[in-house]
């Protein structure tokens, strides 16, 4: 079985699979570029995205929603002052900012959609914001590293505007703090896969099982 993966899935993928008793090769990248390649022509039984809106721009077999996520704000510590809080950073003009792709990476979207809901004072920030990843032609993420770290200790930019389900590995990580955004501004972001064959059905069938949500929870996602 062949499958297309969210970059965000990439760290929970390897305890889902081995819970499901076929062999499934995956591979993975920014979803809006995963779901170009699969109307291009593209072979996969399965596409697994970090929106439901690409999975239906297929007209697929099915598309089955199978995990929530949310943004947080990863911020370089030192730079933090009495009193800040997500909104402060987010507006101070001597931080810099960096997000996804929108258009080419759900994670951008949604981030977006942040903007959106902060009314005028999202307009600024908007402006500011600059897409460091997860589109066509941006730089590779080191293996091994989260996109918030990668950015934020190469020197790329004070803030990053990712998902929530990184949060408790980017805690661990030295001169970086993560800070909540609060439910009125942040987006929900609904995972779907898009079935693409009868082979796809099984993964998708299982992706919505108890066990897959209990380690969808574990790995920081809500089921």
């Amino acid at each position: 079985m062949r499958v297309l993966a969210a970059g965000s899935l990439r760290g929970v993928w390897p305890s889902l699979l081995r819970h499901f008793p076929e062999p499934v090769e995956t591979a993975f990248g920014p979803a809006g570029l995963l779901q170009e390649r699969i109307a291009a022509g593209e072979a996969c039984d399965l596409f697994a995205s970090a929106n439901l809106a690409h999975p239906r721009a297929l007209n697929p077999l099915a598309v089955i929603p199978f995990a929530r996520n949310s943004l947080c704000l990863t911020v370089r510590s030192d730079v933090l002052q009495q009193g800040d809080n997500w909104l402060s950073l987010l507006t101070r003009a001597d931080l810099r900012l960096a997000t996804s792709t929108a258009g080419e990476d759900p994670c951008g979207d949604y981030a977006q959609t942040l903007f959106d809901r902060m009314g005028d004072s999202g307009e600024g920030v908007r402006a500011r914001a600059r897409a460091l990843v997860g589109g066509r032609h941006s730089a590779p993420i080191p293996a091994g590293k989260l996109a918030a770290e990668w950015i934020i200790h190469s020197g790329q930019a004070e803030l990053f505007i990712g998902y929530a389900s990184y949060a408790s590995r980017l805690r661990t990580i030295p001169g970086l703090t993560v800070i909540p955004l609060p439910a009125p501004y942040n987006p929900c972001a609904e995972y779907g896969c898009a079935v693409i064959t009868p082979a796809g059905q099984r993964l998708g069938m299982f992706l919505q099982s108890e066990v897959a949500k209990g380690i969808l929870r574990e790995a920081g996602f809500e089921a």
